[in-house]
Formats: structure tokens, sequence, C-alpha cells
């Protein structure tokens, strides 16, 4: 087929990527990986606790756990970060998502799909607050907007 540039067909082993395994190698055991979804769900309590949901929400983003095998883990994380999200008020998400690094956003953003996934289970109302005031930011970062006034 002489009109592929690319060879659709050809697959290569060394490509593969599997779940259980990161960047930096393989991912930690379950039970350390659980271990460090507790603590971190203890410490976001405690800046709850304390009043600061700003710091709150970074700390739950920071690390989410990955790999297959670590679904209940996974599943603890993302109520450690949706007790995070729906503390704060609707006024302080914008500031909140500022304070946030581009890859902390990225994150926040598969948290927020996560969380409207389980309607019967999160607020999918204070999500999509989140949801649009998180677009707001990273359009405004990106200096691209999708849409323009006629």
């Amino acid at each position: 087929m002489a009109h592929r540039k690319l060879d659709v067909d050809f697959d290569e082993e060394d490509q593969f990527i599997d779940e259980d395994q990161t960047a930096s190698g393989p991912t930690a055991s379950s039970a350390q990986v659980e271990a460090a979804v507790d603590a971190r769900s203890n410490e976001v309590r405690a800046l709850l606790s304390r009043g600061d949901v700003t710091g709150a929400v970074a700390k739950a983003l920071e690390s989410p756990p990955a790999g297959a095998h670590v679904q209940s883990v996974k599943d603890k994380n993302t109520a450690t970060v949706m007790e995070a999200l729906l503390a704060a008020k609707s006024t302080d998400i914008t500031n909140v998502v500022k304070s946030l690094p581009p890859s902390c956003v990225d994150t926040l953003m598969k948290y927020i799909y996560r969380g409207m996934e389980l309607p019967e289970v999160y607020n999918s109302t204070v999500l999509l607050t989140w949801h649009e005031k998180t677009w707001v930011v990273v359009l405004s970062r990106s200096g691209h907007w999708m849409f323009t006034e006629k």
C-alpha cells in the first residue's frame, strides 16, 4: 500500500508498556501503595480540618496509585480526592486550580471524570462546577479559547 507512510502492521514487543510499570520501574506492592494512600488520606483530612482546602486538594492529587492490581486502593484514593474537592466552596475553586501545577490539573480532570461516573456517590453538580472552573483556568493558561464572540 503505497499511500501509507506508517506501517500499521508493524508490532514491536519492546514498545509494549505494562500497566504495572511506571516510568521509574515496577510499581510498589499493593500493601505499600495502600499504606501510602492511607497516609495521604489522613494528611488530607488534617488539612481539611485546619481549613486548608488548597493544600488538601494538592495533597490528594499527588502520586495517584498506578497499576491494574490496585483497584480497591484506587477507589480509596478517589474517595480522598473527592472529599477534598467537595469540601471546597465554589468561590474558592478557581484559586485552588490556579495554585496547582499543570500535571496536577491533568490528574484533577481525571478524578473529576471518575467522580462523575458515580453520581450516586459523589455530587455531580459540584463536580461540574470543578470541571467548568478548571477548564477556564486551563484555557487561560494556554492562551487559547474554544469559543469566540460574534
